[in-house]
């Protein structure tokens, strides 16, 4: 059998005619993020905040076990209300560690509530704060993957992003989860060519 026989699929055809990638189409609830939510922008503060911190929490784990978990950090987190997390002590540490809903990571959680308090700064040191420093790293072009091993997993727009992050006091913010958190919010569209999702965005035309 040749390399390309033996090459699973670029998209798979789900029962309801849609083309999606492999990872979006063996679960439900990747499926509903993929055709809802992945890849398109996120432009406010507070949903960039949630999504810089899921993607820190993500790192060594599988993105279904953070959609799972996505409700009960909201809840632990306020909402991911950079202004409420800024203020959080050592007995919000403590009841965050003790909670099972979350990914109980000391170092996560304490790298979540600074990168709160980086956001708050942000405001006065960056034109249009969090939102403003982000999408000021979105590329010229964007990547037109015809399969999973065209997208790229970082870039040097992502590698650029994440010094400008550590820079201003923010952690667990690499240039491959910084990469992953531009796809996420739209920045960049890595949906497949023949994904029924490829150029939805409305930030690239296709």
């Amino acid at each position: 059998m040749s390399d390309a026989q033996s090459e699973p699929p670029a998209v798979v055809c789900g029962v309801d005619g849609l083309a999606r990638p492999l990872w979006a189409s063996v679960d439900p609830l990747l499926t509903a993020y993929y055709d809802t939510e992945w890849g398109m922008p996120v432009r406010d503060e507070q949903g960039l905040f949630e999504r810089v911190s899921l993607e820190a929490f993500q790192s060594g784990l599988s993105w279904a076990t953070i959609l799972r978990k996505r409700p009960a950090f909201r809840l632990a987190f306020d909402g991911f209300d950079p202004d409420a997390v800024a203020g959080y002590g050592d007995t919000e540490i403590e009841r965050l560690l003790g909670d099972a809903g979350i990914i109980r990571n000391r170092a996560k959680i304490v790298a979540t509530i600074g990168n709160a308090r980086a956001t708050v700064r942000l405001r006065e040191e960056v034109a249009g704060g969090l939102p403003g420093l982000i999408w000021s790293f979105r590329p010229e072009v964007t990547p037109r993957p015809a399969s999973v091993a065209d997208i790229p997993t970082s870039s040097p727009e992502s590698v650029a992003l994440a010094a400008a992050l550590r820079g201003h006091g923010f952690r667990f913010v690499g240039p491959t989860t910084m990469y992953a958190l531009m796809e996420a919010v739209g920045i960049v569209d890595t949906h497949l060519l023949d994904s029924h999702r490829r150029g939805s965005s409305g930030v690239w035309s296709g």
